[in-house]
């Protein structure tokens, strides 16, 4: 959600634009109000590191790759020697003779429409070394036996336009990498479903992208961290995985789609009724990264605005069923209109607490440069869930 300034927005972020009366009230009601760092320096600006961070997990410690908490998600148990790469559908496009990274979700393909390309790609890839399986829209996964977790490689949504053969992976064993990449391209030249979407006018699932490699973690439960039981709401493998490595209940919510379509009350009301069995419930929401990665003010301001409507209004609502609740609202990185990507900058956060009922600053509302003047910046974000259960003597 946390943006930079736009010109195109007369000098404001998107946050400052959008309409968001109810993260204002709890900006307004906050206990706690400020910046935090989720993204430790020198890990990767990426949503595995900051959602670590979000659920109160040492990203310096508990970090071994994207990929592998996708894997988790999607049931792949792995051995010691495995190494997970997260496949992308992508679409590629030639331009001046050179190739480009068009579009990193192939248009957010559908789950039907992916299905049919990722049961080829698997008749083509799947043996002894490799295995393929298949995740949510354009988010798949390549299982490695015995593969290498040092290779080189980058997110597609980080080059968005740009031309990609410095982009690809490289070190030792990326020529296996490659050749299943340039295997794909040719068996999806043609393929029946691209034929199709070309005829609907979308874009094409012309290869697939790897990347985010990574082997499996050792962590510890949210119960052996902190002392509470969980749930995770999200139409994300990656967060879905992190829960479940976190020992949390994973709440599947149909149409959660994690786009601007998703459904957002079903996500609301799985989290608050999963709070009838849990301590904590965490409602994942990804159309703010989605439309930053897309470029895309209006979009954004779109998202956010759901956001505030549609989640934050309604789970405050819910939550006043159990008398004395806490809410932290936190963005696990910046994802830049300008930049298309993430970024490694602080991000706002706010603790409400359900016992303070009065206006502690009638001047904040939920922005970047409000929450960076309050003076409070957590260095170490993933310490803040630790601040939001803590209980109070």
């Amino acid at each position: 959600m946390p943006d930079h300034k736009l010109p195109e927005l007369e000098g404001r972020t998107p946050l400052e634009v959008a309409d968001t009366p109810n993260l204002d009230a709890i900006a307004k009601r906050a206990e706690i109000f400020g910046i935090a760092k989720t993204i430790p320096d020198p890990l990767p600006p990426g949503s595995d590191v900051g959602n670590l961070a979000v659920l109160g997990y040492d990203p310096t410690k508990y970090y071994t790759g994207r990929s592998p908490l996708e894997a988790a998600s999607i049931g792949i148990s792995l051995g010691e020697t495995d190494v997970t790469v997260r496949c992308n559908l992508v679409t590629l496009a030639e331009r001046n003779g050179r190739t480009v990274m068009e579009d990193y979700s192939a248009g957010h393909i559908t789950d039907d429409d992916a299905a049919g390309i990722i049961e080829d790609l698997k008749k083509e890839f799947d043996g002894e070394e490799f295995s393929l399986s298949q995740g949510v829209s354009y988010r798949h996964l390549l299982l490695w036996r015995g593969g290498n977790s040092g290779i080189q490689t980058t997110p597609p949504h980080d080059i968005s336009g740009k031309e990609i053969a410095p982009w690809l992976p490289s070190g030792d064993g990326a020529e296996k990498l490659l050749n299943l990449m340039e295997r794909s391209r040719r068996i999806l030249k043609d393929h029946p479903v691209n034929a199709k979407r070309r005829a609907e006018g979308k874009n094409t699932a012309d290869s697939i992208w790897l990347w985010g490699e990574g082997t499996k973690p050792d962590m510890p439960s949210l119960q052996e961290l902190y002392g509470i039981t969980g749930s995770v709401v999200s139409a994300v493998d990656l967060v879905k995985g992190i829960g479940i490595f976190a020992a949390m209940e994973v709440i599947e919510v149909p149409g959660a789609t994690g786009y601007l379509d998703t459904n957002y009350a079903g996500k609301v009301s799985g989290a608050i009724e999963s709070l009838q069995r849990v301590d904590l419930a965490m409602i994942h929401i990804e159309a703010t990264d989605e439309t930053g990665h897309v470029g895309d003010a209006s979009l954004k301001i779109q998202a956010i605005e759901d956001f505030d409507q549609k989640v934050v209004g309604p789970a405050l609502a819910g939550m006043e069923q159990f008398g004395e609740y806490r809410v932290l609202v936190l963005s696990d990185h910046p994802t830049p209109i300008d930049l298309r990507t993430h970024s490694n900058e602080p991000v706002p956060f706010a603790i409400l607490d359900s016992a303070n009922r009065s206006v502690k600053h009638d001047s904040l509302v939920y922005t970047e440069d409000c929450a960076a003047a309050s003076g409070v910046y957590v260095k170490e974000g993933w310490k803040l869930l630790g601040t939001l259960v803590a209980r109070q003597e």
